[in-house]
């Protein structure tokens, strides 16, 4: 599984020219799942960016997580975050989880998001999302359950 974690002064999604889901201080997040991701997977990943101490404490450090400045998520599908572009000019998404079983782990990401009392907006799965954000910072974080576990 791989985050693309922005921290926003405001996020929101648009499909078909309406408003899907909008934030405004938080993380608008893209979240990738791969075929070998499962509920387990997910769940370490939700607590590990819940947890993230990204937010400026009133000494201007970046010291305080998301529970702290009462943020909220964008959550974002994006398969492409599994891009292999090792070969030729055309990525491969063969490391991607297509189909039914990324939807259900993306809806359960989210759903572990709300267990851990965070507010989540969402985009639609597998639609033409229009994704607008104001980075603050800039701050982006990459997680990814490879590298991590």
């Amino acid at each position: 599984m791989r985050l693309v974690i922005q921290k926003v002064s405001e996020a929101s999604c648009k499909v078909d020219g309406n408003i899907t889901g909008s934030i405004g201080n938080g993380f608008m997040v893209l979240v990738g799942i791969s075929v070998n991701d499962d509920e387990q997977i997910v769940e370490k990943m939700a607590v590990k960016m819940s947890k993230l101490r990204v937010f400026d404490d009133e000494n201007g450090k970046i010291n305080l997580s998301i529970y702290d400045t009462k943020g909220s998520v964008l959550s974002i599908s994006q398969f492409t975050l599994y891009a292999d572009c090792k070969k030729g000019n055309r990525p491969s998404f063969t490391d991607a989880q297509g189909g039914e079983r990324a939807k259900q782990l993306y809806l359960y990401f989210n759903e572990c998001l709300r267990k851990l009392d965070l507010h989540v907006e969402e985009g639609i799965f597998g639609a033409d999302m229009k994704v607008s954000l104001v980075n603050d910072g800039p701050i982006t974080i990459i997680l990814d359950s490879e590298v991590l576990w």
